[in-house]
């Protein structure tokens, strides 16, 4: 554990795609569609997704003109790379897999661990979302971050998601993976017209929890985005689920497992460590107390 990690963390805010809802999940419905091709074109899908995101981003100077809502992004990555895998998408299938995508698989690990730490995070907020859109189009994509009346009380940390998803993605995504009522907060770029890893975007958690960076752990399966909530001075934990490399960036995450009962050992960590530094102050304090 690193000395820059918080030992008190006031929340834990978590990446979806990827992290939480498997992106791969679509991999048996492209199948279907492309007998042989399914894993090829998710693979190429979610690289130009990613890529278009930072492209728009980088591209930007601080306003947001060429940003465009990531549903739109999801699609025209999917556009793309059925071209370039030479498959013909027509617009039954176009339209299967993006619904596929909308109502990507959980990680089986997710819901359990989420629901460990509710528990210990539970306060009086609860996550409340506006009601699930009958469809998610390019031509409606709601700008506003769907949070909860008030976030979790007391010194237990509160739970969030932080993701390059519009809101209403997120919205029904975390309905469908059976995850409502687990976060305080669910949150979007969309309200900063800027993709990770842009500082703009990672702000949202500090600004959602009033709190510092480093008092706040990010979780997430994405190297980059790891690499880039490190810079920004969260406490990071890489959630490493495919096994990669860390990324060459001169850049290591606080901690790191392959799964969320790796995470939840490093929460355990964090907080033996803030009851240690406790008691160790306390002892301090009596031995420079004057004898009764």
């Amino acid at each position: 554990m690193s000395a820059t990690t918080t030992l008190s963390p006031k929340a834990v805010i978590f990446d979806a795609y990827g992290t939480l809802f498997d992106v791969h999940s679509v991999i048996a419905a492209a199948e279907q569609i492309f007998p042989g091709r399914g894993d090829a074109l998710s693979q190429l899908w979610r690289q130009k997704q990613i890529e278009y995101t930072q492209l728009r981003t980088l591209a930007d100077a601080g306003d947001g003109a060429h940003y465009r809502p990531f549903w739109d992004v999801t699609l025209d990555a999917l556009r793309f790379s059925a071209k370039k895998l030479q498959l013909t998408l027509g617009r039954t299938a176009e339209k299967r897999l993006m619904d596929e995508y909308a109502c990507l698989s959980a990680f089986p690990d997710a819901v359990p661990a989420l629901r460990v730490l509710r528990d210990a995070a539970s306060g009086p907020g609860s996550a409340t979302c506006a009601s699930k859109p009958a469809s998610i189009s390019a031509s409606s994509p709601a700008r506003a971050v769907c949070t909860s009346a008030s976030t979790s009380g007391g010194s237990r940390p509160g739970l969030a998601i932080l993701s390059n998803g519009n809101p209403q993605m997120l919205d029904v995504a975390v309905k469908s993976a059976g995850m409502s009522g687990l976060f305080d907060h669910v949150l979007s770029v969309d309200a900063v017209r800027a993709y990770k890893p842009a500082p703009a975007a990672y702000a949202l958690g500090p600004q959602a929890f009033d709190a510092h960076p480093r008092e706040i752990v990010f979780v997430s399966s994405n190297g980059w985005d790891v690499a880039g909530a490190t810079w920004f001075g969260f406490t990071t934990f890489w959630l490493n689920r495919q096994n990669a490399p860390l990324e060459e960036l001169g850049v290591t995450p606080h901690g790191a497992g392959a799964g969320m009962s790796d995470l939840l050992a490093f929460l355990k960590t964090l907080a033996s460590a803030r009851r240690a530094g406790r008691a160790g102050a306390a002892a301090s304090r009596t031995r420079r107390s004057p004898g009764a």
